[in-house]
């Protein structure tokens, strides 16, 4: 068994749904070792989701780090945020735990959600229990929980509990490990009694499926169930531990965190059964002499009064504040609680710290002590965007901060990106929702004091031309000494889809001198930025054929202003077309909601083009469909309400397609009211 870890401490992700009671089980925690007084409410507000943000959502909002121990051994908590658009904090988190708690409610209906999470943690082989929490309200059975768990997880489940009930009412549970009934007790350890005669022959055929499970890993467990040997109580707990630690199995434990009931005994599974930072760093492939401090970057913080913390996990060695990783000294090593910092001298091993105004840490990045660089970086999944806003400063005096600011939130949150765009000239903030990027803009406001407006991102419509023409144009101007003359003749025609813009020459004779020949093409192009229909175009090809020219007037300017001339003449006889840009889509979702969704995809325009298994996801299918870019903004929204919140998808252009009838009347008069 794990036992005690010489002091090094064990770090448990805790981890789940939200509103599943992360919070409450990790207050509920701290309450049983000892660290707060759950009816002190001053220091119960110490370790929970404090953020302005989160007060205001009452919600997490990024990682909640919380240390304590229990019976003699230290353990850091990692309380993670429950929202799925803030999935990418729980990964940072997740790299460097020793084991993670995944906290759901008792709703087999609600389980398809764990399916992303369970993945994760499978393909990583990282350690999970499953602690059934609200155990006090369920309507349905724990065997009917854990059967829609088995439908997720790639692992097998191994129900640790099953529950006394007294009527509908949940009073206690039964250990099938240790073969003991308790009773709960209210903010207390609960209490052994003998195992009621109700629920003998349940417990003992629970206990049978847990030991057979077991088996599947133990050879002589396998023959002495064969032989119906009774096995050992130690066996049975050396066997869980052992394959916990191997992450070969998915114990199940079941209680109430906000009363404190089965907390203790999920305390004593950590205890016994979580492997040690040993055990982690071969998981990782991390080798080293020991005496090499080696810390990884799990989040960034910007922090009041302190800039930048990054919070870190040591993996090996040990630190002063005196010492550099990478060359660069911290401003200091601090102790986290909550929203509670403390400056320390000195951290070890397994230690959980922030290190502050390390400038150039990156969030997934590991480092190392001295003058190496620390370039090494674990494989940090990142979450690809899946929702955008537009954003504009409400003062222009704010535009060279909005950007500052912005790259500081994407530094904290990776799975934040922005850009600013070249054809609808705004600055677009991406991310994994409304709720994320909503954070985002409430952070601008109070941490950096930049006031931001969003909408909805214009589409980068472009337009092109179906017809050839040519064009005669003559751009003269006379105000006294030296005049303006250009003088050209162009052929426009269009080009086949994807071409882009291409400009050839046919002078002949010196009709239009060389040297003006590149302004007359840097004219053609300046008008091509808007066409006749007020958007960009493209899939068009112009020669230069014929022109004059002037000894003393003609200029680089007026060939310029030529060749705008000749185009604006001429693209509006060319039978102009709107072009919409067109999303190639992958959409990824349990089965059972394919056919939802497929209705969804049709419902938006898209083309269906078929769909699949998912590569390496048992129970699911990847749609994939081409989409107008202009029906996809709240497409994740819709996706997420059928599925749970289980669905997602990746996008890529794939084409620009002709607009036509009252959608692209449409947006010709939005265009005109804009311009």
């Amino acid at each position: 068994m794990a036992g005690n870890t010489n002091g090094t401490p064990r770090v448990i992700a805790l981890v789940g749904p939200q509103s599943s009671g992360k919070t409450t089980l990790l207050e509920g925690i701290l309450s049983r070792c000892g660290k707060i007084d759950r009816k002190n409410a001053n220091t119960s507000r110490l370790i929970g989701d404090s953020s302005p943000e989160a007060k205001a959502r009452e919600m997490g909002t990024e990682i909640n780090v919380a240390a304590t121990e229990f019976m003699g051994d230290p353990y850091i908590f990692l309380d993670c945020p429950g929202s799925i658009e803030l999935a990418q904090e729980t990964l940072g988190a997740l790299q460097c735990a020793d084991a993670a708690v995944i906290v759901t409610e008792a709703d087999a209906d609600r389980i398809t959600g764990l399916a992303p999470t369970l993945k994760l943690l499978d393909d990583h082989n990282i350690p999970h229990y499953i602690f059934v929490n609200k155990v006090d309200r369920a309507i349905g059975s724990v065997r009917h929980l854990a059967d829609a768990i088995k439908g997720v997880s790639e692992r097998p489940i191994v129900v640790r509990q099953i529950p006394i009930r007294d009527g509908d009412e949940i009073k206690g549970y039964v250990d099938l490990a240790q073969e003991r009934a308790h009773i709960y007790h209210r903010h207390e350890e609960s209490k052994i009694i003998d195992l009621p005669d109700e629920i003998e022959s349940d417990a003992k055929d629970a206990r049978y499926a847990m030991l057979e499970t077991l088996a599947d890993f133990d050879e002589k467990l396998m023959e002495e169930l064969l032989e119906d040997v009774d096995p050992s109580k130690d066996e049975v707990m050396k066997d869980l531990a052992q394959d916990l630690g191997e992450d070969l199995i998915v114990p199940v434990l079941i209680g109430s965190a906000l009363n404190e009931n089965g907390v203790h005994r999920l305390l004593k599974a950590i205890r016994h059964e979580v492997p040690g930072l040993d055990k982690l760093n071969e998981r990782l492939g991390i080798t080293g002499d020991g005496n090499t401090a080696m810390a990884h970057v799990l989040k960034t913080f910007y922090m009041h009064h302190m800039g930048k913390i990054s919070l870190v996990r040591l993996l090996s060695g040990s630190i002063t504040d005196a010492d550099t990783f990478g060359g660069t000294r911290p401003s200091g090593l601090y102790e986290l609680q909550g929203d509670q910092t403390k400056k320390i001298s000195k951290a070890t091993a397994g230690d959980v710290i922030g290190l502050g105004r390390m400038d150039d840490a990156k969030t997934g990045q590991t480092l190392f002590s001295g003058k190496s660089a620390g370039d090494n970086v674990l494989d940090l999944p990142l979450l690809s965007a899946v929702y955008t806003v537009a954003v504009a400063p409400e003062s222009r005096n704010d535009e060279a901060k909005l950007v500052t600011s912005l790259a500081k939130l994407c530094e904290e949150d990776p799975s934040l990106s922005y850009e600013q765009t070249r054809d609808t000239h705004e600055i677009l903030l991406k991310g994994q929702g409304d709720v994320q990027l909503q954070l985002a803009i409430d952070r601008l406001n109070s941490k950096y004091g930049v006031h931001v407006t969003k909408h909805r991102p214009r589409v980068p419509y472009k337009e092109t031309i179906k017809k050839s023409a040519t064009q005669h144009s003559r751009f003269k101007k006379q105000s006294g000494g030296h005049g303006q003359f250009g003088d050209v003749v162009v052929e426009v025609k269009p080009l086949p889809a994807g071409t882009g813009f291409a400009f050839d020459e046919k002078i002949t004779g010196g009709a239009v001198p060389k040297q003006y020949i590149p302004s007359v093409e840097a004219g053609v192009k300046d008008y091509l930025s808007s066409g006749p229909l007020g958007f960009p175009v493209v899939d068009v090809g112009v020669t230069l054929v014929d022109g004059s020219y002037h000894n003393v007037d003609s200029s680089d300017q007026a060939f310029k202003m030529a060749g705008r001339l000749a185009m604006s003449e001429a693209l509006p006889d060319c039978s102009p077309v709107l072009l919409e840009p067109i999303m190639h889509v992958k959409v990824h979702t349990p089965s059972e909601f394919t056919g939802q969704i497929n209705a969804v995809i049709s419902g938006r325009r898209g083309q269906i083009l078929g769909f699949d298994g998912r590569d390496g996801w048992q129970g699911w299918d990847t749609l994939e469909a081409h989409l107008p870019q202009s029906e996809m903004h709240d497409l994740i929204i819709e996706l997420r309400s059928i599925s749970m919140g289980a669905a997602t998808y990746e996008a890529k252009f794939a084409r620009l397609s002709e607009l036509t009838g009252k959608l692209a009347d449409q947006v010709l008069k939005q265009q005109q009211a804009a311009e």
